[in-house]
């Protein structure tokens, strides 16, 4: 998932006067970048060799449930302390043999290249050190900064507005590098007073609204997809409304603003638990149970199960008792009820204002800029996809349902020949591993997070040219949180620096609670024909180590994590004049589509055999295990995509439909419908749909509707050789490079060679190629 760390991302509307984004008239030499982001920053080479100490509080504990990293490495002339990791490259790993004493290895996390290391790029990074009140005043003082200079830009005859004289691109791509990371903090820091000054910055960001119509009429293919983008903005912003009314629709757009980030900061600082017994547990893995919070309830045991990924979701997979799994369900359901009334005003607001500006829905309105076009033809989209997929989903779940009454039989469980919601997760794990004798809980033990994730980004690496670099420095938001500087693979000198890349990649309180990449700041062209370099987060929730076993990855963390990555190269190996077309701004419905491109390497038997090391004996995954995984991947197929139609389809619909309705109702009944599986109580699940005021808001069919695309470009150039880095470098150029500067149809026959076809997709799922209405 590609997030939206401020508005300042969303390119509807960053224009002239009232502009909501600073300008800063140069750069290079800004006070403001200056303050915000880097003052007295490290200009010294950078090395990435150090030592770990792994701390284990439980006596009893053979395996790490806190570790910890110091170094004595030097940044420049600055001593620094290595933060917090879990994700490591081991090349020698030793546990202590004695509880009580503290274990330690040493390793170097990507191969030794002195002459790499010793190279210094050409931009710092930014700091991550700011107060609540910088946060505040930085913001303050750009917004009241940008205000000014587009008012006089504003103020110019039309028959001077240029490029020349309209440096609005250069101003926006400013704005960006000082916006996005204070509005970042709300998604990682730990302090609610940082968090709460960063979701203000950002509604003040938002207040800002801007729009021009330029002339021009002769200039290059980037420029004028740039004006015309401009023009097209401003007709969206309602410049073209008189005064007054332009006066409400600003007034109803901050309502929204709003509205959507009161909803993002309950998501994001949720931090409701279940608690359960051990018996009500039975089926779930010990090593899980073992890391949750165990204490006294009465006369009782109990154990707090939090609603985080990692946590939750082995209750729904492995929880024989069906009421324990409907408790968890109804409960995950309604952690976010008090979402519901902000959902219901967005909606509200969203149909006047686009009533407003003259479309027929909102649905109309977003999709206007997208691949899809009209909120009709993503509808047609949808429904097509559905009733091909209907048949498959109700052969699957009479298949499941009648494995349901063998298993309530087997434990002696009343049987109501019903298949519900909580039912899925656990008859599809069960079905996998009765058919293909696959035990999900083995797999895991294969993908430790020590070797995974260093293992993906090497083959990110070889695959499209590039080295990463570890930045062992204090400088960043959280201990936890490893930073990296991105070269090309033969770098030399400072020419060859790609950019930033940070990784957040565990659960802890008040962070982003699932996994997204933000471009926090963009590359483009300065003015002085330099380059301005981007920088990319990646915010996960990994598990932790529990004190049974290291930190393991299910087989889905390894695909989510390297679709994730491939946001992280999108967003780095782009390179386009304007920061507005830069990397992952492209149209919202193929912005997935080379990272769906990229979870085809999780499946593919070298790559699968390259990223996993039993925990244990290090073997990787053995041909039979490798074989029967691969086999899984369709396995229920119908009834997984059914469940994204749903969303696909509720998003859709409260996007379309003009007057409210009971959306708790809509949202059970649609799933009911369309997802193919019962509920119990009707639970307020709209309020924990995130997508919803993330910007895929009548976007989320554009999940399935980009499948059609990766199949199609996997398919046709990476299926033969998937780690070939002659057909890597193909698609860093033809895909990466370009980013949103040209039409994503453009750059898909550019790379396919061809028009893109749904082929490909349609043969991936049913196994046959049939007609569909794309």
């Amino acid at each position: 998932m590609i997030a939206r760390a401020s508005s300042a991302s969303s390119k509807s509307t960053r224009l002239l006067s009232r502009s909501r984004l600073p300008q800063l008239r140069n750069v290079e030499s800004s006070h403001f970048w200056q303050l915000a982001h880097n003052p007295g920053g490290y200009t010294g080479p950078v090395t990435h060799t150090a030592y770990i100490q792994i701390d284990s509080p439980n006596p009893a504990s053979k395996y790490p449930t806190r570790i910890q990293y110091s170094s004595s490495t030097s940044i420049g002339s600055r001593q620094s302390r290595l933060r917090t990791q879990h994700s490591r490259l081991q090349t020698s790993r030793q546990f202590s043999s004695s509880p009580h004493t503290k274990s330690s290895f040493a390793f170097s996390l990507l191969e030794s290249d002195p002459t790499m290391a010793s190279l210094t790029p050409p931009q710092a990074p930014p700091r991550w050190n700011h107060t609540p009140e910088e946060v505040l005043s930085i913001t303050k003082q750009a917004l009241a900064q940008n205000k000014a200079v587009s008012d006089r830009v504003g103020a110019l005859p039309e028959a001077e507005c240029n490029f020349k004289t309209l440096p609005l691109a250069n101003a926006e791509a400013e704005a960006l590098i000082i916006c996005e990371p204070l509005a970042f903090y709300q998604n990682v820091s730990l302090s609610k007073e940082l968090r709460d000054a960063s979701n203000e910055a950002e509604a003040l960001q938002r207040d800002f609204d801007a729009a021009a119509e330029t002339n021009l009429r002769k200039s290059a293919t980037e420029q004028r997809r740039l004006v015309e983008k401009m023009v097209l903005d401003g007709k969206r912003a309602g410049l073209a409304l008189p005064e007054k009314e332009r006066e409400v629709l600003m007034k109803l757009k901050k309502e929204l603003s709003q509205a959507c980030l009161d909803f993002s900061k309950n998501f994001n600082e949720e931090d409701g638990n279940i608690s359960f017994t051990l018996e009500e547990l039975d089926g779930v893995p010990n090593d899980v149970i073992s890391g949750y919070n165990k204490r006294t309830e009465g006369s009782k045991e109990v154990y707090d199960v939090t609603f985080k990924t990692p946590d939750i979701t082995p209750i729904f997979k492995f929880a024989h008792n069906p009421i324990t799994r409907r408790d968890a369900q109804e409960g995950y359901e309604d952690r976010l009820k008090q979402n519901v009334p902000l959902l219901e005003k967005a909606l509200d607001l969203r149909r006047r204002i686009a009533a407003m500006l003259g479309y027929d829905t909102w649905a109309d309105y977003v999709t206007e800029v997208k691949m899809v076009k009209s909120g009709k033809n993503a509808e047609n989209f949808l429904d097509d996809l559905e009733a091909k997929l209907r048949p498959v989903g109700e052969k699957e779940r009479d298949i499941l349902l009648r494995l349901k009454k063998e298993e309530h039989e087997k434990r002696g469980l009343p049987f109501d020949g019903e298949f519900y919601i909580w039912d899925y997760r656990y008859y599809d794990r069960l079905y996998i591993e009765k058919t293909l004798d696959l035990d999900e809980s083995l797999v895991k033990e294969y993908f430790p997070v020590a070797v995974v994730v260093p293992t993906i980004l090497k083959i990110y690496q070889d695959l499209l040219g590039v080295k990463f670099i570890e930045i062992k420095d204090d400088n960043v938001w959280h201990p936890e949180v490893q930073q990296f500087a991105v070269w090309d693979k033969d770098a030399k000198d400072e020419s060859a620096f790609v950019g930033y890349c940070y990784l957040d990649l565990f659960p802890r309180a008040a962070k982003y609670s699932h996994a997204a990449v933000w471009g926090l700041l963009p590359g483009y062209e300065l003015p002085s024909g330099k380059h301005h370099y981007p920088l990319t987060a990646m915010v996960a929730n990994l598990a932790k180590p529990t004190p049974e076993r290291p930190a393991l990855m299910r087989h889905d963390d390894v695909t989510t994590f390297f679709h994730e990555m491939g946001h992280v190269f999108h967003g780095l190996l782009s390179r386009t004049k304007y920061a507005r077309f830069h990397g992952t701004s492209v149209a919202r419905d193929f912005v997935e589509a080379p990272s769906q491109m990229l979870e085809n390497w999780c499946w593919e038997p070298k790559v699968l055999e390259k990223m996993s090391s039993h925990y244990e004996t290090q073997e990787p995954l053995s041909p039979e295990l490798i074989d029967k995984l691969i086999r899984s991947r369709y396995v229920n197929v119908g009834l997984f995509y059914l469940r994204q139609l749903f969303f696909a389809k509720f998003d859709l619909k409260v996007h379309v439909d003009k007057e409210a309705a009971d959306y708790t109702k809509l949202w059970n009944d649609l799933r009911e419908s369309i997802s193919l599986v019962k509920g119990g109580k009707a639970q307020p699940g709209q309020g924990t749909f995130g997508h919803i005021v993330g910007g895929y808001d009548a976007g989320y069919y554009g999940y399935t509707y980009s499948l059609v695309f990766a199949a199609d470009m996997y398919a046709t150039i990476f299926k033969k050789d998937p780690l070939n880095p002659v057909l890597g470098k193909l698609y860093r150029d033809r895909i990466l490079l370009v980013g949103g500067s040209r039409d994503e149809t453009d750059s898909l026959e550019d790379f396919l060679g061809r028009s893109p076809n749904s082929d490909a997709f349609l043969e991936e799922i049913f196994g046959k190629v049939a007609n569909a209405s794309l």
